[in-house]
């Protein structure tokens, strides 16, 4: 059996479909099961011990061309099964085009009249998003949920050894949206409340470096700036070891959830509500006490805050980040 998974969304989304895989494993082991994603995220699955291929789409470079490239090459492989976790038009033409004999995905997709099965995606049901995506094969595998997984090798956690000498914490302080990040001055508060105990790693991408190197500089160098000198599965290794990970509701949240890593999640603009919150068995959700009614502002979050006050995030103390340590 051939089975394809398409996740073309971004670093989380692509985290929170790797429950698909493990079930997909668990029920057809002998099964070959490729996994489709965007350039720069295929790294997340080195090394992985049961896929049987990593299909990457370039969006940012021809993306019109590589994605009439890609359509061709998914249906000469001739799939017995195409499942889309993707809700957006790309991903659909795709499965339009698979020549898959069954085609699954979910309802919001506009290529959905495609496909031979196609289920309904609703946030704030009280759902969470592993459990929308294996609703999508359910009727062939079974309906209990399944946490996300990672697969580190070992060289990845050599690698990241240097900085687990002593207890530590890490801190993955950006997000991509203003209104999901906690901000700078909150992250500074936070770490100079900390125990002289905890050695402090910073975490993020490149384009992160900057934002860390401000709060290492302003916490008189507590903190180790490691903002784009770990690939993904290094980043994984050490929050694996951390007493504690903090998190914005942002991809290092489910890359915690992926190694089942200790994580205190801040909730700013956004809620756990939407179905996107923590799932390791030592996890913390962190929001204002405030009751404000322009909160939830919006799914993704926003540039700036549309009114102006950013209290979702500026009546968050620190005490309640300290807290969870305990």
């Amino acid at each position: 059996m051939k089975i394809l998974v398409i996740q073309t969304a971004f670093i989380g989304d692509v985290i929170l479909a790797t429950p698909v895989l493990e079930k997909l494993h668990k029920y057809y082991p002998e099964a070959d099961v490729d996994l489709l994603v965007r350039k720069g995220n295929e790294s997340l699955f080195k090394g992985h011990p049961f896929l049987h291929k990593v299909i990457v789409w370039d969006k940012k470079n021809r993306k019109l061309k590589n994605l009439l490239s890609l359509a061709s090459e998914v249906r000469r492989s001739k799939y017995d099964i195409a499942i889309n976790l993707h809700r957006f038009a790309s991903s659909g033409f795709i499965m339009l085009f698979s020549g898959a004999k069954e085609k699954i995905g979910f309802d919001k997709n506009p290529f959905s009249f495609c496909y031979t099965r196609k289920i309904k995606h609703v946030i704030g049901n009280g759902k969470h998003e592993v459990e929308r995506n294996i609703e999508l094969i359910a009727s062939f595998t079974d309906a209990e949920r399944q946490l996300p997984r990672l697969y580190p090798q070992p060289f990845d956690f050599k690698n990241v050894k240097t900085y687990t000498s002593s207890p530590y914490i890490c801190i993955a302080p950006s997000s991509v949206w203003f209104t999901k990040q906690f901000p700078p001055h909150k992250w500074i508060e936070f770490i100079n409340k900390l125990d002289a105990k905890y050695s402090i790693c910073l975490l993020g991408a490149a384009n992160d470096s900057g934002l860390c190197q401000e709060i290492v500089e302003a916490t008189g160098n507590r903190a180790i700036n490691l903002a784009g000198k770990l690939s993904f599965l290094e980043t994984a290794a050490l929050m694996k070891g951390a007493i504690m990970n903090y998190v914005n509701d942002s991809a290092p949240m489910h890359i915690a959830s992926a190694m089942d890593a200790p994580v205190t999640a801040v909730f700013c603009s956004t809620v756990p509500a939407f179905g996107f919150g923590p799932l390791s068995s030592k996890s913390f959700i962190v929001e204002t006490s405030a009751e404000l009614d322009c909160r939830p502002c919006g799914l993704h979050g926003y540039k700036a805050c549309p009114k102006k006050h950013f209290k979702c995030a500026e009546t968050i103390v620190a005490d309640q980040l300290i807290n969870t340590l305990q």
